[in-house]
């Protein structure tokens, strides 16, 4: 077994290292939850002027990232910001084992095929924030796929099963009875081995990352004597714990379109306000701390924050002249409940059609399951009027009906 040598990497010497102490101390302090071994040694190593080689890795579980992911992209930024070596690792092999991080089940195993197509708009949703010239992604099929089981077995005796069971959401998964597979066990190992391989100085996670990171502090103590940083970021979550992503069903896609990321996050509960700033902006952490402040100003309405969290994120992934639009739709379409100016039109050969086959036609609708869910909600409308039976007929005219799903997505559809 091999680890590749740091020289292998591509890397570029000739820029100079920024050692900026109040941005260095920004890096340290905005967004972050711990710093391993310690936050005062890692201060002095970026101070240093030394470059350091720094990664997140993220598996493809999904074909969008989402806010979350925002998160850490945001801190690599900073670093890429002062000169140091990036690294956006693609987990297209750990992926297809599956994180066990805080599931209470085995996740479905995916094929390698499905993660590369997951993953395909990845490098357009990143290049919205990082500079990906100055980015390396590495997908680490290229290493982990090479293990032979003989390696696998020499990685595997560098830790213990205790150390393995110590795991919060193991423990309650036994308790509960439910199945814990032996390959679940490995991820871990899995992810620490990516650190040695590449050599890095710091790994970027979220909290609930935390062990799988300190697991490669470990394997590369062990395997090459040296000491590997763990930066752990607060998650975007409400005091409950709920978080924002795909399982909560509020998660804001980095290939949202400027409206639907707007009003995504317009639909979020106050409690998310404060953090959002905190981990998902770009304004200053003084500035984030006053508006902390104003929440708890009983003088202040939470929407006008909100709306200007809506603005600052849309901005930061779209630009600032999609984000005005963004504005100004939401304001219209859901603050006034007027019509958008711009709507798509669609023409129809026919001039009666049932309204679920009608949303279909129109893309307002994934599916007619979908379409008589949503009538059942109340969430679908004709000429403005919300319809309540799916077994509803629609004439069409060539002058057009408005089709309405929920309050920002309109389609104007005319018969020819």
């Amino acid at each position: 077994m091999k680890e590749k040598k740091r020289n292998n990497l591509k890397t570029n010497n000739m820029n100079k290292v920024i050692t900026d102490k109040n941005k260095i101390n920004e890096i340290l302090e905005r967004g972050v939850e711990q710093i391993f071994p310690d936050k005062k040694s890692l201060e002095k190593l970026l101070l240093s002027g030394k470059k350091i080689r720094l990664y997140n890795g993220i598996d493809p579980t999904g074909p969008t990232l989402h806010l979350g992911h925002l998160v850490q992209i945001l801190k690599l930024k900073q670093f890429q910001d002062l000169g140091h070596e990036v690294i956006v690792l693609i987990g297209d092999f750990t992926a297809q084992i599956g994180d066990p991080t805080d599931k209470a089940a085995t996740r479905k195993k995916l094929t390698h095929k499905e993660v590369i197509k997951n993953c395909q708009g990845y490098k357009e949703q990143i290049g919205k924030i990082l500079d990906l010239k100055k980015t390396i992604f590495k997908y680490n099929s290229s290493w982990l796929a090479k293990l032979s089981f003989a390696d696998t077995l020499e990685l595997s005796a560098y830790f213990t099963a205790q150390q393995t069971l110590a795991r919060d959401m193991f423990k309650k998964r036994i308790q509960a009875g439910k199945d814990l597979f032996l390959h679940e066990f490995l991820y871990p190992l899995m992810q620490a081995y990516d650190s040695v391989f590449m050599d890095v100085d710091l790994e970027i996670g979220g909290n609930d990352q935390m062990f799988n990171m300190l697991a490669g502090r470990t394997l590369m103590k062990k395997m090459k004597s040296k000491e590997k940083y763990v930066m752990t970021t607060k998650l975007l979550e409400d005091s409950t714990g709920k978080k924002m992503g795909k399982t909560e069903g509020n998660m804001v896609g980095l290939n949202n379109s400027p409206e639907e990321t707007f009003g995504k996050i317009m639909s979020w509960s106050d409690e998310f306000i404060s953090i959002g700033f905190e981990l998902c902006t770009q304004i200053s952490l003084k500035e984030a701390e006053e508006i902390k402040k104003k929440l708890k100003d009983q003088k202040t309405n939470p929407r006008d924050l909100k709306m200007k969290l809506a603005f600052e994120i849309a901005k930061l992934v779209h630009g600032e002249a999609r984000a005005k639009e963004a504005e100004s739709y939401f304001i219209k379409t859901v603050q006034k409940k007027e019509a958008p100016d711009q709507i798509k039109n669609y023409k129809l050969q026919i001039t009666n059609i049932n309204v679920v086959d009608l949303f279909l036609k129109a893309g307002l609708v994934s599916s007619k399951g979908e379409a008589r869910r949503l009538i059942e909600q109340g969430g679908i409308k004709v000429n403005g009027k919300a319809v309540k039976d799916s077994g509803k007929e629609i004439k069409l005219n060539k002058k057009g009906i408005l089709l309405q799903r929920g309050k920002r997505q309109f389609v104007k559809v005319a018969s020819k």
